[in-house]
């Protein structure tokens, strides 16, 4: 018990304590903006996968489009529900039942 009243008013102890203190709780990049930034870091990286995979699924529509005319009359009527003078376009949509 003693040893440690000696450690407790110790000068560089204390020191070092209130540094450790001051640094993991009140300076600007204290412990719990640490944490913030790493979970703003995740979901960026998180945004950044979707947007690469999507990046991908367009070069290669484009790809197609550019290459076969075949496939922009699909590409048209798929996506775009575009359609002849002389035809009706009928969209279907599956809905899930609520429960």
């Amino acid at each position: 018990m003693n040893r440690l009243l000696e450690l407790i008013r110790n000068k560089y102890f204390l020191s070092v304590a209130a540094f450790v203190v001051w640094m993991l709780f009140c300076d600007k990049n204290d412990v719990i903006a640490q944490y913030e930034y790493r979970s703003e870091v995740n979901k960026l990286q998180e945004e950044k996968d979707f947007y690469t995979k999507e990046i991908a699924t367009v070069k290669k529509d484009l790809n197609e489009l550019n290459t076969n005319l075949n496939t922009a009359e699909k590409f048209a009527r798929e996506k775009y529900f575009m359609k002849k003078d002389n035809e009706d376009v009928f969209v279907i949509i599956k809905e899930t039942p609520m429960d």
